[in-house]
């Protein structure tokens, strides 16, 4: 794969064949030296030739492979002509992460970790199979949540009002059609709400140890010593069914519209057709179900910190900080090639980082930018970046996920056999709660990239600021 180094962290895939546009990598040199035969970079090429796509298919350093999209991958098409392909969403719609602030400082937790684990561990369900936190929904209820997102945990006790405006579209994508999504999706998910998962999702209590932007971080009302909670969830098996579901349907209506692509994983139909609004709209409500799924997650956080410490609420203080998605498609509008455009965004892996005075953003943290939440690994830290102006210009006000894989899981499981991998961690000052030794394997931290050097990079393509680190204290796992 040729590579085109346009400055210190950008790399270009030159336009050939039946590539629309050229392909962008954001990566350090020594990254790029280890993907270089890597086939993320095919990806991002194959990604080039869909029909509508404007500007650049774009990569952020925590690039991996994907189902058709490289994880990491970033497409805007025109909004009229262009395509919707589900690969550019993936299986877990509206994978996304949301972090919320505490009034407590670290050495009141510390000290109580264990039982503070314990309570999580038992409030929050996690795990494969593991059933939600809100028994006894009917079905018209399970269409109600996919319709209404965030509104609905708000209607019904578990959020407030400054929970929907810290979170990416107030937690409810307009366009939600759950008659949709079918009924098999519908039964996978039912059980699901409130409820964690298995693979790489978590909830991590944290302190901050780092500060970077003070002016910042007050604006986000972040400060040295203070605990965090971070939950990564998506929408579990409705999501999964949907996407499933919709690849189907998309592959086999590709030969309508004559469309050809490079990788059959590609699968698209033009956005206005029936295939592609249809998918469309089960994709905003599967959204929807997971940004309620969070929000329920974080009101039994809250019950749970306040069970095992024996505070109050007042005392808690807990507030979320933003939530924002990684796996979506949104339609949006640009600057490309120096005017005005409606595009659609597929950011697979990616996650949006408007720059200052985006109305899109709420009105406390508009004149400062989106935060911008960066999960590591369970070892090391995660964290708060801010959206920069640079964004908007260069990568359609997207930025990385995550730290991004190195290891497959069953690489993984191979690498930890006849280690106590709960016990390094706890050495590192890690409380580790997980329904199997396999779940914590495949997420040990060597899996995984710095995500230091990640979020390095985005920081030198001007695109996002650091602006606080997160350690973990303890970590809830399926």
């Amino acid at each position: 794969m040729q590579l085109i180094r346009r400055s210190d962290c950008l790399w270009e895939i030159p336009q050939t064949g039946a590539m629309r546009v050229p392909g962008r990598v954001y990566a350090s040199a020594r990254m790029i030296t280890e993907m270089r035969d890597d086939p993320c970079l095919t990806q991002v090429a194959n990604v080039a030739c869909l029909p509508g796509i404007v500007g650049y298919s774009l990569a952020m350093p925590d690039i991996h492979w994907g189902y058709g999209f490289p994880i990491g991958g970033v497409a805007a098409v025109d909004a009229e002509h262009g395509v919707i392909s589900p690969g550019g969403v993936g299986y877990d719609v509206n994978c996304g992460v949301r972090l919320a602030r505490t009034g407590l400082e670290s050495n009141f937790v510390e000290p109580r970790i264990t039982r503070l684990a314990d309570a999580l561990f038992s409030k929050i369900p996690a795990g494969v199979g593991s059933e939600g936190a809100i028994p006894g929904l009917s079905s018209q209820q399970i269409k109600l949540v996919a319709y209404e997102g965030v509104e609905w945990a708000l209607r019904n006790g578990y959020a407030d009002r400054q929970d929907i405006e810290h979170t990416e579209e107030g937690g409810r994508l307009s366009g939600a059609d759950p008659e949709r999504i079918s009924e098999r999706a519908y039964k996978r998910g039912s059980k699901q709400l409130g409820t964690l998962g298995s693979g790489n999702h978590f909830l991590e209590v944290s302190r901050i140890d780092q500060i970077y932007d003070a002016r910042l971080a007050g604006a986000l009302g972040l400060q040295l010593g203070q605990v965090t909670v971070m939950v990564h969830s998506g929408s579990r098996g409705l999501g999964h069914q949907t996407c499933d579901d919709y690849l189907k349907l998309i592959a086999s209506a590709m030969g309508r519209y004559e469309l050809r692509l490079p990788d059959r994983q590609l699968a698209a139909v033009p956005i206005n057709s029936p295939e592609g609004k249809a998918y469309l709209g089960a994709m905003a409500a599967a959204a929807n179900f997971a940004w309620c799924n969070r929000q329920l997650m974080m009101h039994l956080a809250e019950q749970a910190f306040l069970e095992a410490l024996s505070i109050t609420p007042r005392d808690l203080g807990f507030a979320l900080v933003y939530d924002v998605c990684h796996n979506i498609a949104k339609f949006e509008e640009h600057v490309v090639d120096g005017r005005k455009r409606r595009v659609c965004v597929h950011r697979k892996g990616a996650t949006r980082a408007y720059g200052p005075g985006n109305p899109a953003l709420p009105e406390a943290l508009r004149p400062f930018g989106q935060p911008v939440l960066i999960p590591g690994d369970m070892g090391r830290y995660s964290f708060v970046l801010i959206g920069l102006e640079a964004a908007m210009r260069e990568t359609f006000g997207s930025s990385c996920h995550g730290a991004g894989r190195l290891m497959s899981r069953g690489a993984a499981k191979k690498e930890a056999r006849g280690r106590d991998l709960a016990g390094e961690l706890k050495a590192l000052g890690v409380t580790v709660r997980a329904h199997s030794r396999g779940g914590i394997a495949e997420e040990m931290p060597e899996a995984y990239k710095d995500v230091a050097e990640v979020v390095e990079v985005m920081e030198a393509a001007g695109v996002t600021r650091r602006v606080a680190r997160l350690r973990p204290l303890a970590v809830i796992k399926g």
